[in-house]
């Protein structure tokens, strides 16, 4: 009996890209962002089934997420957001990646080692307009383009920037940065003879902004059902989570009123109360933020969790629901007989993001997949 898994609908994936490419132009490409194995999806599983579906450019954290994904057969272009070191720069020609790059240094190791092998090498700048992480200042941007076209061997595919506000409550800021890059990248028209991809949109750009859809986009969140905000903008396309957290009851046990439930006995019974302990805790990315909070789906209800959330175990009361028993299936996230527990409503027990949620739980459990095709 598997203790805990999550469960992976590449159905809803396959829908939710669709819902999105249909808010998008024909001319607009699709980036599907796959990184830290696909938010906790499965890199290679999201990977193929999105290519199934025609997208053929790829965003990942580093290079060895793109050298697996060439081992395994995907032939999209990948675009490596955190760049290439120096030691592997080789694995960018032989896999034939698409590094970021941000400054003048990397530009110049690049071009060695191209130059080198006889290989091309094809870049996406980066343009920090307010996001304040990784990229080239606008002020700073002709110095590196002379750079770059000096530079042998070495081309741009694209040029790309990010939103740190596109979800928030006021549209300016975002609206601003976009006006940023535009005047920015006005600067590069003519300069290589094949036009480089504009983008800067995320899910929540993608969703809210038109203006910034640009050459091409780079959903994440979106595509794994998640929405950025809970706006009506958010709505525009329909999307469902692709990903459930599951476990099953380990016993079921009547306690008498004033008992102590898990360390610190944060929670006392107020009445004879029957309990149901769950084998899965923080070790699963079932964090302890989550004690006397969470609530979970048994038998299609709602069962609060109780104490403390330890390493490897929680509590859960089944008091009002009759019939429990070890071996129930216990929904941690996800549908079940028509109740759901979303991944924001677990983001908000645990005090953080959808984001964090998915890459918790995904990237600690064992995967189950659901078929691909309808």
């Amino acid at each position: 009996m598997n203790a805990r898994w999550v469960e992976i609908d590449l159905a809803a994936l396959r829908e939710n890209f669709r819902s999105l490419r249909r808010c998008l132009g024909n001319a607009t490409r699709v980036m599907a962002v796959v990184k830290s194995d696909a938010y906790g999806h499965g890199m290679l599983p999201a990977a193929r089934c999105l290519a199934e579906e025609g997208v053929t450019a790829l965003g990942v954290a580093e290079v060895g997420e793109g050298v697996m994904l060439r081992r395994h057969g995907i032939t999209a272009d990948i675009a490596v957001f955190l760049g290439a070191a120096n030691d592997e720069i080789a694995d960018v020609v032989q896999y034939n990646l698409q590094p970021v790059v941000f400054d003048k240094q990397q530009v110049a190791a690049l071009s060695r080692v191209a130059c080198r092998s006889g290989a091309q090498i094809g870049v996406h700048v980066k343009i920090d307009t307010g996001m304040g992480r990784i990229g080239i200042l606008p002020r700073e941007i002709p110095a590196f383009l002379s750079c770059l076209r000096q530079a042998k061997n070495v081309y741009p595919v694209g040029f790309m920037s990010h939103c740190p506000l596109a979800d928030g409550d006021d549209a300016g800021p975002a609206v601003a940065q976009n006006t940023l890059f535009a005047e920015t990248v006005s600067a590069f028209d003519g300069l290589w003879p094949d036009k480089p991809a504009l983008h800067i949109a995320n899910s929540a750009a993608l969703l809210r902004f038109p203006d910034m859809h640009w050459d091409m986009v780079r959903p994440g969140l979106s595509l794994y059902g998640c929405r950025p905000a809970d706006d009506e903008w958010a709505r525009k396309a329909s999307v469902r989570p692709v990903m459930s957290f599951k476990t099953r009851v380990l016993q079921v046990k009547e306690v008498p009123a004033g008992y102590g439930v898990s360390y610190g006995r944060t929670y006392v019974t107020p009445g004879k109360s029957l309990l149901a302990v769950l084998p899965v805790g923080y070790n699963d990315g079932y964090l302890r933020s989550l004690s006397n909070k969470a609530e979970v789906l048994v038998r299609g209800r709602r069962a609060p969790q109780r104490g403390r959330v330890c390493m490897n175990v929680t509590v859960i009361d089944v008091t009002h629901i009759p019939g429990v028993v070890p071996g129930d299936e216990v929904t941690l996230m996800g549908c079940q007989q028509g109740g759901e527990i979303t991944a924001d409503e677990l983001a908000g027990w645990m005090g953080t993001i959808n984001y964090e949620v998915l890459c918790l739980f995904g990237n600690r459990n064992k995967r189950v997949y659901l078929s691909s095709h309808e």
